[in-house]
């Protein structure tokens, strides 16, 4: 565990493994939530996780350097279920890489039990991890200029829903017509770091 002040009030904590830095973000909400943490934001990423407006971010960083982080422990939350169609235009892509049939594609992808990792790039979008190694996949060598809200894709070892159109280089496996942000509703983005997802299918595999 690496620890980096960040301005006044802030602080960067770096960690070796997306699984670390899960397990990281879980203790650090429960000892916000048990009153023995004050901080204004706890923000996740792949391998970091920020703290932002701590009281005191020197003694912070020692006692996070001292400390042994737990490791996640099992959410009792059940999954928020997305619906489905595996239609992308990159599914034969995706099958060739994965050397299955393209209907395999959709029913691996279907049952894995993905968690929210993180969040960012766009308003509602979370990263995705659920999906064995093996199931990696490369971005697009060419981005495309405009990716439809609710495309399902693949990149490494993410599945990101698109939550309004925009660029992208994600390989597209299928689209959904759940509503991943909207600012009226309370909270606005459907997901969140830690949360449970499930795809289902819609029609036949």
């Amino acid at each position: 565990m690496t620890t980096r002040l960040v301005g006044d009030d802030a602080l960067l904590v770096e960690v070796g493994t997306g699984a670390d830095a899960r397990s990281l973000h879980a203790e650090l909400l429960r000892r916000r939530a048990e009153g023995s943490l004050t901080v204004r934001e706890i923000v996740p990423a792949a391998r970091t996780v920020l703290l932002d407006g701590l009281d005191d971010p020197a003694r912070r960083a020692a006692e996070l350097a001292a400390a042994a982080i737990p490791p996640t422990p099992p959410r009792a939350r059940a999954a928020i279920e997305l619906p489905v169609r595996y239609d992308g235009p990159d599914l034969a892509e995706v099958a060739a890489h994965w050397r299955v049939p393209e209907r395999e594609v959709a029913r691996i992808h279907a049952a894995a039990d993905f968690t929210v990792a993180f969040c960012g790039f766009a308003p509602g979008f979370g990263y995705l991890t659920g999906l064995p190694a093996r199931y990696d996949v490369p971005r697009r060598a060419t981005p495309r200029t405009a990716v439809p809200a609710g495309a399902v894709a693949l990149a490494g070892p993410y599945t990101g829903v698109y939550p309004r159109s925009s660029p992208g280089g994600w390989q597209l496996i299928g689209t959904t017509e759940a509503v991943l942000w909207d600012h009226t509703r309370v909270p606005a983005a459907l997901l969140a770091p830690g949360t449970r997802v499930r795809f289902v299918p819609v029609g036949d595999l």
